[in-house]
């Protein structure tokens, strides 16, 4: 994600240009100065030292050398910084300071598009040669990066350097002059070479590793076998532009692991996909046809991730468990454009709505999801951060029509965020896209990446609202018998009552359900007295909040909705009025140590 660092009320139109067009991109604001952002920070200088330390790239709006202060005591590695922009507050300037040949210019490039203003490039080798030789096309890479700045150099001072391509397409490379006869190069090479002295060597994203694999294959099998294979053709690792095998190991934890430790996407194919590219396969198979619809796993996905005009540079090579083969493209693989990514869905609390109050882990989710699934509601609680995403909602009441929807959607290979109020995993989506996928038992379905991201649930915020009424034992309980009949929720009231527990009520009242939360109170009042505080929280952390704290005795249907959390304390719990407002605790018995 990326980090608008806005510091005064002046900067803040620019800053919000900013967060709205750049993908992924928050709104952080010095407290008390700039209202509306989606992160305050008191301290700005160790605010922007700790993004920088996180990785984070940022674009301060605001004077550059705010942030050259800031950071210089933490300037290292400039390999290793991440991008860092200054923007003038009002728009009419974008400046990358660091990390230039990281992001940081193509980032003001971005920012310059979106104000209208000029991008102030100031790296040499993007002004005079067009192009930045340590900043290669995604997919490439340097195998000695050292040697980036002085070939540079040598250009930039006129001299000659040679040109080398053994593989791939260097077109990017097309603006520079170069010479037949020079001790300097640049070599562009699938191979894994020992660079000589004055040579930059890159490798282009031409070769696509096919892998087919047993069902729970250890992942050093399949690693150790694709190390043989590449070593003995003295291809080099970093040529791959990503691993590819059918769709049905698209769950199958040894080809991720390989994926991952190549740092290259992992791609998966359908049977009569890889059944197309049968004419070409060097060892097709009638066994392997019969057990998966193709004739080859490994030979075929290489040759289908290369594409047409690919050739077959290493056929099938068998392990004991597994099997590989490598592809050459013609000019380079863009691994995103084959195949398809294994699904991935994350069902995401985003608490009570506000920015605030949604975790990392929740908003990092969102920005990296392609698709939003969700309550039309849901999905406008999420502001800027839904920019960019495609949308699927759907009314209340449909959640498993929700549900089926994001599976549907993630087995499609795509990135999908299910979102939630409050918490997933509390009366809310992410049990029932379990049960789903344990009921119905859809084999795209089962071979997901599927993960829950928690939020801060109604009582929490109800709770924390109200001072600390859940801080000893306490139990929720919906109050809709929609799901639930009403003899057990009644049961469970009981029980509540009897074993006195503080009760948070969720869905306490409809438009159709008048006198639930009568009963419920009628059963509660059996355990503890009539002036027992209740909590009554509505639309917390949303425009139109309110608070209210009342006695049992009083709760009565007309006072809630399905917007308000309901929170019962037991016969301990206390409440106090403290620089006007009222404040409810359950003791939790520190008061003998006190």
């Amino acid at each position: 994600m990326i980090a608008v660092i806005v510091l005064t009320p002046a900067a803040l139109a620019t800053g919000r240009r900013l967060r709205e067009a750049l993908p992924g991109a928050r709104l952080h604001g010095l407290a008390g100065r700039v209202e509306g952002a989606d992160i305050a920070f008191s301290d700005a200088a160790e605010h922007v030292r700790s993004l920088f330390l996180a990785g984070t790239p940022v674009v301060g709006v605001c004077a550059a050398g705010i942030l050259i202060r800031a950071l210089a005591p933490l300037l290292a590695d400039k390999r290793a910084e991440p991008p860092v922009l200054a923007v003038a507050p009002d728009g009419s300037a974008a400046v990358p300071l660091l990390g230039g040949h990281h992001g940081a210019n193509s980032l003001a490039r971005q920012a310059a598009a979106i104000l209208d203003c000029p991008a102030s490039i100031t790296t040499a080798g993007d002004l005079a040669l067009g192009c930045a030789l340590d900043e290669p096309p995604p997919g490439w890479r340097m195998a000695n990066p050292e040697a980036a700045k002085p070939v540079a150099a040598t250009l930039l001072a006129g001299e000659a350097v040679r040109l080398e391509v053994e593989a791939g397409d260097a077109a990017w490379l097309g603006g520079l002059v170069f010479a037949e006869e020079s001790r300097w190069a640049v070599r562009v090479t699938d191979h894994a070479v020992e660079p000589d002295d004055g040579e930059l060597v890159l490798h282009p994203p031409v070769l696509a590793l096919g892998v087919g694999c047993e069902r729970d294959t250890p992942p050093e099998d399949l690693a150790h076998l694709v190390s043989e294979a590449l070593d003995g053709m003295a291809l080099s690792p970093q040529a791959v532009a990503c691993v590819a095998s059918l769709d049905l190991k698209a769950d199958e934890p040894a080809v991720h692991a390989l994926a991952a430790a190549l740092k290259v996407p992992a791609r998966f194919f359908t049977a009569a996909e890889l059944e197309r590219e049968h004419p070409r396969l060097s060892t097709p198979s009638d066994l392997v046809f019969r057990e998966t619809g193709c004739h080859g796993v490994a030979e075929g996905a290489a040759l289908a991730a290369a594409g047409p005009g690919s050739a077959l540079i290493l056929p099938k090579r068998k392990g004991a468990r597994c099997t590989v083969a490598v592809a050459r493209a013609a000019s380079g693989i863009d691994p995103l454009a084959v195949g398809r990514a294994r699904g991935h869905l994350s069902v995401v609390g985003i608490g009570p709505g506000a920015e605030a109050w949604r975790t990392p882990e929740a908003g990092a989710a969102v920005a990296a999801a392609t698709d939003l699934v969700g309550y039309g509601m849901y999905l406008d609680l999420l502001g800027p951060a839904a920019a960019g995403k495609r949308r699927h909602e759907s009314g209340l009441g449909a959640e498993a029509d929700r549900a089926r929807m994001a599976l549907d959607l993630a087995a499609e290979g795509r990135n999908v965020a299910l979102i939630c109020s409050g918490d997933a995993g509390i009366y809310a989506l992410a049990t029932l896209v379990f049960e789903l996928m344990d009921r119905e038992r859809r084999p795209e379905w089962l071979r997901l990446d599927v993960a829950v991201m928690p939020g801060v649930s109604a009582l929490q915020a109800a709770a924390a609202r109200a001072g600390a009424p859940v801080n000893h034992d306490f139990c929720t309980i919906s109050l809709s018998d929609l799901l639930t009949p009403w003899p057990t929720i009644e049961r469970r009231l009981q029980a509540a009552a009897e074993a006195d527990f503080v009760v948070c009520f969720y869905n306490p009242v409809s438009q159709r359900r008048r006198d639930q939360l009568a009963r419920a109170r009628d059963i509660l009042l059996t355990g503890r007295p009539a002036e027992t505080p209740v909590v009554l929280a509505r639309q917390l952390g949303r425009p139109g909040e309110t608070v209210e704290v009342i006695a049992l005795g009083d709760l009565a249907p007309e006072r809630a909705d399905m917007l308000t959390m309901v929170v019962v304390g037991n016969s301990e719990t206390r409440h106090f009025t403290a620089a006007g407002r009222q404040r409810v605790y359950t003791p939790r018995g520190y008061a003998k140590k006190l």
